[in-house]
Parts: structure tokens; C-alpha cells; sequence
């Protein structure tokens, strides 16, 4: 019995699925090893400055925004294969590089490199999904990658830590022959999904431009989620530096939370998206939404670990609940030929976030303290939440038109 129920859950994927998941543990495992620590491993290698080594980690979202639309449009153009293929050889040779790199400029060429090797992957991986997933499955596939994200999340930190102190050029090897193993893989088994009409020298030769005015619900999408990517450089920046002026123990309060959060989505994710499967995106979505308000407010007030706990919670609630749906939004939306482009300018929200957020969310927190800027975040989420449920719930109200009426309008 066990068997059977063992390859029923093989069978319910492409097998490009699961070299998607496989790859994703491998490497956020291993890039989990070195991300809480390549500030402080930068800052020791450029002779305690401090500046510097932000500069260089905001380099790779920066580079992320130059090249993403044209990775999307790469993707539409060659295809998926040889995308994620070069993308992911990018990515372990400015691992390599980080093994030997002495300099500032070497840091810098390194940290962009990683930044096009993500920009160029993600929206060839996110298209393919869409390419060989049916529709009613896509929220729960996109859940399945989340859940698999989060065992990096949940593992990488503690293996890091042990591996760091004995060698940080040895956890930058491992990085790379994580991306290493992920390239030969997906050489091996992933087959080219782009659909077959799409390959077509002449379409192809004649990709459509993603103009604004024809998929200005794209760009509103894309505006909307800007927000919710905004909370997260927060936590990635500014909200430990809050949590040092309410706690005396605070890189423990937020190494907690982090492993509470990474944990609780593995045990969760999936249940959560069958659960969700079935309901109105728009409703999903916004009461998401909500719950990232209700987190900011939590992160920006809580006076005691125990609240900070139920805080962290709502916000794995909410992440479980807005990733998989708001995906598999962007993949009802975009056309055949342009997935690859719709998925490069949603993930847009990402990159812009991460390049900027840092920045801005520093000078609120100078000039008016953690409160404020995450009073501020709480009531931008609030707004770009009702926003985003109106606009889905229009998008839905139209696919969800009769085919005559649809013709009929045209």
C-alpha cells in the first residue's frame, strides 16, 4: 500500500516538477549556508568596512531588475532548457569566484553574476511550470516549490554555522556543486516545455512587445505585490536592527522566528494550498494581504518573544497563502508566447523590493524609529491588498465569460 501510495505521488507531477523540487532543496541548503553569514564574511575580507559589503549584496537585486525582462524575453524566444541551464552554470561559477576573490571589484563582479544567473532562472522555472502543469493544479506545484525553498531555510543556517567556523571558502564550494549538480540534472532529465506553436521560427522571429497599454493588469498586478516584497527586505534588514532596541537577546529572538517560520511552512504548505486550492484567488489573496498588515503592525509593537511568536505565525499564514495563488495568477494571465516575460516582470516586485527596501526602510527607521516605518508598511499592505483583491476578481469575472460573450465584446 505504501508503495502505491508512494508512486501515486510521483505520478501526480512531471518529473520536471520534481527535478524543480530536488534542485531547489539542493541549493537554497546550500545557499542558506552562506547567506546569514556573507555580510559578516565580507566585512572581515574588506577590513571591517561596512558599507562596502551592502553595496555588493544589493548589486545582485540590482543587476536582477537590468536583466530580468530580457531574461523572460530569452525564454520566450529559446526556450526553457537552455536557459535555466546557462543561468544555473552562472550561478555556480560566481559561487567559484567567491572562493577566490580578494578584491572589492572581485566581489562585486561575483555578486552580479549570482544576481544574472537568478534573473535569468527564475522566470524560465516559473514558465515552465506553467508550460506542464494543468491549471488547477499550478497553486499546489508552486506550493510544493515553497515548501521545498523552506528546508533550505529551515537547514541551511545551522549547517552554515558549523561549516563556516572550519572553512568559509569550503561552504562556497559546496554552493557550487549544489548549482553543479542541479545543471547536469536538469540537462538530463528536463525536456524543452515551451509549447510547440511558440517554437515556431516565424512566431518566434515576430515575439510580440509587452506594451503597457495591452497588459497594463500585468504591471497593476506587479505594482500591488510591491508591498508585501517590501516586508520581506524588512525582515532581511531593518527588523533585526528594530528588534536590538526591544530585546537585550535579539539575534536569538530573530534566529527563533526564522526557524519557526521556515519550519512551519514544510509542515504546512502543502496542506495549506489543497486547502486553498478550491476558493476564490481574489479572497485568498487579500486576506493574505491582511494578515502581512497584522504582521507589520506585529513586528512594529510587540512588546514580548511569546506575541512575536503568533506575529511570525500569521505571517507564515500569510506567505502560504499568497505565494502559491498569486503565481498562478501571473500563469492564467500571461499568453503562451509571453510566459516567460510575464513571470520576468512580476518577479519584478521582488527585485525592486530587495534593491530599495534596504535603503528606504534605513531612513524611516533613522528618522522615526521601527514603529513608524512598520505602522507605514502595515497601511501600504492594507491598501495594496484591497487592490490587488479587486483586480483579480476582475481578471477572474473575465475569463470566467462565456466564449460568445467574449467574441462578442471584441
Amino acid at each position: 500500500m505504501s508503495r502505491f501510495s508512494l508512486r501515486t505521488i510521483v505520478n501526480r507531477y512531471d518529473t520536471a516538477i520534481w527535478v524543480r523540487v530536488f534542485g531547489t532543496i539542493l541549493t537554497t541548503v546550500a545557499g542558506f549556508m552562506i547567506k546569514p553569514f556573507l555580510v559578516l564574511y565580507l566585512y572581515n575580507k574588506l577590513g571591517g568596512a561596512v558599507l562596502l559589503p551592502m553595496v555588493i549584496l544589493g548589486l545582485q537585486s540590482a543587476s536582477g531588475v537590468l536583466l530580468n525582462l530580457w531574461g523572460g524575453s530569452l525564454t520566450d524566444r529559446y526556450g526553457r532548457r537552455p536557459l535555466m541551464l546557462i543561468a544555473l552554470s552562472i550561478e555556480m561559477l560566481a559561487m567559484i569566484g567567491f572562493m577566490f576573490a580578494d578584491s572589492v571589484w572581485e566581489f562585486a563582479l561575483f555578486a552580479t553574476l549570482n544576481g544574472v544567473g537568478m534573473a535569468l532562472f527564475f522566470p524560465a522555472a516559473n514558465a515552465q511550470v506553467t508550460d506542464v502543469v494543468p491549471e488547477e493544479k499550478r497553486a499546489e506545484v508552486f506550493a510544493l516549490l515553497h515548501t521545498a525553498l523552506n528546508v533550505g531555510a529551515a537547514a541551511g543556517p545551522l549547517l552554515g554555522l558549523a561549516v563556516f567556523k572550519y572553512s568559509p571558502q569550503l561552504v562556497f564550494a559546496i554552493s557550487a556543486g549544489a548549482f553543479l549538480i542541479y545543471t547536469l540534472i536538469v540537462w538530463w532529465k528536463v525536456p524543452e516545455t515551451l509549447p510547440v506553436g511558440v517554437r515556431d521560427k516565424k512566431l518566434r522571429s515576430q515575439a510580440p512587445k509587452l506594451r503597457f497599454r495591452e497588459h497594463r493588469k500585468l504591471f497593476w498586478l506587479t505594482l500591488y505585490a510591491l508591498p508585501v516584497g517590501m516586508l520581506y527586505a524588512q525582515v532581511e534588514s531593518t527588523f533585526p536592527l528594530h528588534l536590538k532596541d526591544t530585546f537585550e537577546n535579539y539575534q536569538s529572538v530573530f534566529a527563533w522566528l526564522m526557524t519557526i517560520n521556515g519550519t512551519t511552512v514544510i509542515l504546512l504548505q502543502m496542506w495549506i494550498a489543497r486547502y486553498t486550492e478550491h476558493l476564490a484567488p481574489h479572497k485568498v489573496i487579500f486576506a493574505s494581504y491582511c494578515l502581512f498588515a497584522i504582521v507589520a503592525v506585529g513586528y512594529g509593537f510587540a512588546p514580548a518573544f511569546a506575541l512575536l511568536v503568533l506575529v511570525e505565525l500569521a505571517f507564515t499564514l500569510g506567505e502560504m497563502m499568497n505565494g502559491p495563488h498569486i503565481q498562478k495568477a501571473v500563469s492564467l494571465m500571461a499568453p503562451p508566447e509571453m510566459r516567460g516575460r510575464y513571470f520576468s516582470v512580476f518577479s519584478l516586485n521582488w527585485q525592486l523590493s530587495r534593491a530599495v527596501g534596504p535603503f528606504l526602510g534605513g531612513l524611516v527607521l533613522t528618522e522615526w524609529g521601527g514603529q513608524s516605518l512598520f505602522a507605514i508598511l502595515a497601511g501600504c499592505l492594507l491598501a495594496a491588498g484591497w487592490a490587488q483583491y479587486r483586480l483579480i476578481r476582475s481578471l477572474q469575472a473575465k475569463q470566467s465569460e462565456p466564449v460568445g460573450m467574449a467574441v462578442a465584446a471584441e
